[in-house]
């Protein structure tokens, strides 16, 4: 015993002090992995945003409190690796440090949001960059995120001294894309230029063609009937028929 204590150096009541240390600080695990939302919503997945299942239940650990922060961690995949928990809120890392760092915090809850027995009718998502009004320079801000990815986000829970336990990481997320509108060739560009040239040209040709018709007929109308107005008296030549010949005057001898 004199042998092991002199070795270490210290006594054996403080390495067990430290030892109930380590261990108070070390994170609790949770073993749930976060998911995308299976429900049939529209923009489940866009550009700049995906949505997630809430965590119902899950941090009902004795160790975590009503009033301890959940944080969800979004992160680049690569970046998960070297992903170390802040140690305090001064130190949460916000959006704008997403390009430097590889991951930020955002959707601050607790548990009370999150309750295991929510009535199943009720809509439990989370989309996370659904924010564009939020500073990225806020702590906490759920700002859209930059590319397509891919990224993984997990839960990380935190009291006033620290980080208290997480959840797992999350398998890859990977967003939509912009289709890019490719042009045309130069040849077959050429082709259609030419072929809109001619199809202008007949239209123009059609349209003088119909003009100058409706022209002519209004000319030649007006030429063989005179039309008169309300207030235009009319002059009608008198026919005679050949087969009504008035009889002669028979006057008195």
């Amino acid at each position: 015993m004199g042998l092991s204590g002199g070795q270490y150096g210290l006594p054996v009541p403080l390495l067990l002090l430290l030892t109930c240390l380590q261990r108070g600080t070390a994170l609790e695990h949770i073993s749930y992995v976060p998911q995308l939302s299976n429900r049939s919503l529209a923009g489940t997945l866009t550009q700049s945003t995906f949505t997630l299942e809430q965590p119902r239940g899950q941090f009902s650990h004795r160790s975590i409190s009503d009033s301890d922060a959940i944080w969800l961690v979004v992160a680049h995949s690569n970046a998960t690796q070297n992903f170390s928990a802040p140690q305090r809120v001064e130190d949460i890392p916000v959006p704008e440090d997403f390009t430097r760092r590889g991951f930020y915090l955002t959707l601050m809850a607790n548990r009370l949001l999150y309750p295991g027995n929510q009535p199943g009718n009720q809509l439990r998502v989370l989309r996370v960059g659904n924010d564009t009004s939020c500073s990225p320079t806020k702590r906490g801000c759920n700002h859209p995120l930059p590319g397509p990815g891919p990224y993984r986000v997990k839960f990380l829970v935190m009291s006033d001294k620290g980080p208290v336990a997480e959840t797992e990481w999350s398998n890859e997320t990977h967003l939509q894309r912009a289709e890019r509108l490719q042009a045309a060739p130069g040849p077959q560009s050429t082709g259609t230029v030419v072929i809109i040239a001619i199809l202008s040209v007949l239209l123009a040709v059609l349209l003088t063609a119909l003009l100058a018709l409706l022209i002519y007929t209004c000319y030649d109308i007006r030429g063989s009937t005179p039309i008169s107005g309300p207030e235009q008296s009319v002059c009608v030549k008198r026919y005679d028929t050949h087969h009504m010949i008035s009889p002669p005057a028979v006057g008195g001898s």
